[in-house]
């Protein structure tokens, strides 16, 4: 069940990251988020 659980959370932490990736800097700007913390507050989930 735990692996099950790891590749889920691994794939939903990479869809994400690649969602926010995907916004324009302004949009990310609007947002509150730098491109590069991207990957941290993935993590943090916030």
């Amino acid at each position: 069940m735990n692996v099950l659980r790891s590749i889920r959370n691994y794939r939903n932490y990479h869809r994400t990251v690649a969602q926010l990736n995907s916004l324009s800097n302004r949009q990310l700007d609007d947002l509150g988020i730098v491109r590069g913390d991207i990957p941290e507050i993935v993590r943090a989930g916030r």
